[in-house]
Parts: structure tokens; C-alpha cells; sequence
């Protein structure tokens, strides 16, 4: 779905990513590999994005972003575009400081999030790895 040399995205297929030579998954019995399926990524660090549930995002779901002065938050909204991200939220995230807000399914967050990466932009990514 997606793959790049470069990282610090490298990798990305249903449900595991693939970052920094470090994989992050949730396998078929339920096991979580380093920080899940649903992550978020700041200068190249992963962590897991346990708030986000169900296809629909609240504002409590949106964390680990505004304390860290992100300026530019993307959200992959999953391999199909599943999770929805409400207006209230989005003008949410705005008004907490974010200027620049980027929803696209997950292969293409990740190859944007790589772009801005490399270009020495801060930036975050909430990512959900499925559906």
C-alpha cells in the first residue's frame, strides 16, 4: 500500500506500519506490536493512539498533539477512508493551534508525512491502520 526507502515512514500494509526499522502492528489474535495499529508519529517517534475509537472522531480523541506545538496535524483517516473527522473537530483542532490540517487515507498521510519529514517541517500524524 505503501513503502518509501527513505522512512521514516517505510512501510505501510493493512494493520502494520513500519517505521524507523521498527514495526507496529495488531496481529490477528489480538497481540499489539510496538504502538498498535492506530498511531501517532511526531519527529519520526512513535507512540499509540489508544484514544481513537469506533469511525468517528471526538475531540478527546485528538492528544499527544497540542502540548507539542504541532503547527501541521494529518490524520489518515484509514486504508478506505472509514474514519470520519466531524467539523466541530476539525475547527477544534484549529483553534488549539494547528494551522495546517491534512485528512487523507493512510498510504497517502504516510507518504505526506514522510515529504514534510525530510523537508524539516514540524509535524504530527494520528493514523489508523485499517479500514
Amino acid at each position: 500500500m505503501f513503502k518509501s526507502e527513505q522512512g521514516a515512514i517505510q512501510k505501510f500494509t493493512w494493520g502494520k506500519f513500519i517505521i524507523n526499522g521498527k514495526e507496529h502492528a495488531k496481529r490477528s489474535d489480538g497481540s499489539i506490536i510496538g504502538a498498535g495499529k492506530d498511531i501517532r508519529v511526531i519527529d519520526g517517534k512513535v507512540t499509540s493512539w489508544k484514544e481513537r475509537n469506533g469511525h468517528t472522531l471526538e475531540k478527546n480523541m485528538i492528544t499527544g498533539i497540542f502540548e507539542k506545538n504541532i503547527k501541521i496535524l494529518i490524520i489518515g483517516n484509514g486504508v478506505y477512508g472509514a474514519l470520519k473527522c466531524p467539523e466541530n473537530v476539525r475547527k477544534y483542532i484549529r483553534e488549539n493551534g494547528v494551522d495546517e490540517l491534512i485528512i487523507k487515507k493512510t498510504p497517502e498521510a504516510c507518504k505526506i508525512y514522510n515529504q514534510m519529514y525530510h523537508s524539516g517541517r514540524k509535524c504530527a500524524l494520528l493514523t489508523h491502520g485499517t479500514c
